[in-house]
């Protein structure tokens, strides 16, 4: 049996793997290697095609994971990566380099998804908000495991400023802030999206997650808070899904 592929397209580096999506996990051990200087296009097809060549040969769906905004295949934003790609057709450039049908997916959209369909929000109804932490604020909504994409809630003005840029992991490690400290802005910034959309549960993800009990019980919210349970396996297995059902097949 042919499974998808998942590849997580990050500022620093790129990891990919086939998925069995029965169980939510890899395969076989997935395959990291940089993410080229400069991230053009064209540089990163070149490593997508090392990191699938390093599998056997399939022809089954690829998803990809985009850090900035997506729509129907094109990229929008390019935060962390090359400039070069704002209103490329992602999803054509790679099928036509991988000879594979490829679909992209912003990065947190697919952890989000991941989270909710095998992770920590599994079988949870209603609207879930999944929030990653780290060099800046993703996050995913999730409606009754149907997934809204782009919500961009790290772009939130607070306090005069974009949110991210205040209370990030990033923004913790660059002030030296305790953990008390930074459970205070998590609160406020988690207040302020509790008021706007009233979630039934929010997943913190993000690599800071494997340090939830330093800081979680922390956060002064109403709303239910759990860490995420997949960690880094995340954005590989939600853009394998986002491939598997774009690509038409079933789970």
């Amino acid at each position: 049996m042919e499974h998808p592929f998942g590849i997580d397209f990050g500022g620093t580096g790129i990891k990919g793997a086939p998925v069995d999506l029965e169980r939510g996990d890899f395969v076989h051990d997935r395959v990291r290697i940089d993410t080229p200087r400069p991230a053009t296009p064209d540089a990163v097809a070149e490593v997508f095609r090392a990191i699938v060549g390093s599998f056997p040969a399939s022809s089954s769906p690829v998803g990809v994971t985009v850090p900035g905004i997506v729509r129907h295949g094109f990229v929008h934003s390019a935060a962390n990566i090359d400039k070069s790609w704002v209103g490329e057709d992602a999803d054509a450039i790679f099928t036509e380099a991988l000879g594979r049908e490829v679909h992209v997916v912003n990065d947190a959209d697919a952890a989000g998804l991941a989270e909710s369909e095998y992770g920590a929000a599994r079988g949870r109804r209603g609207q879930v908000l999944v929030i990653t932490l780290g060099t800046g604020i993703g996050s995913a909504m999730i409606w009754d495991g149907e997934l809204v994409p782009n919500t961009e809630l790290g772009h939130l003005e607070l306090d005069g400023a974009v949110a991210e840029v205040t209370t990030a992991t990033s923004a913790r490690e660059r002030e030296g802030l305790s953990w008390q400290d930074w459970s205070q802005r998590l609160t406020r910034y988690f207040r302020h999206v509790e008021r706007l959309f009233s979630p039934d549960l929010f997943v913190v993800g993000g690599g800071v997650s494997k340090s939830w009990e330093k800081f979680g019980h922390l956060i002064e919210i109403e709303t239910e808070i759990i860490p995420a349970s997949l960690q880094n396996r995340a954005g590989i297995v939600g853009a394998a899904l986002v491939a598997q059902r774009k690509a038409g097949f079933p789970d």
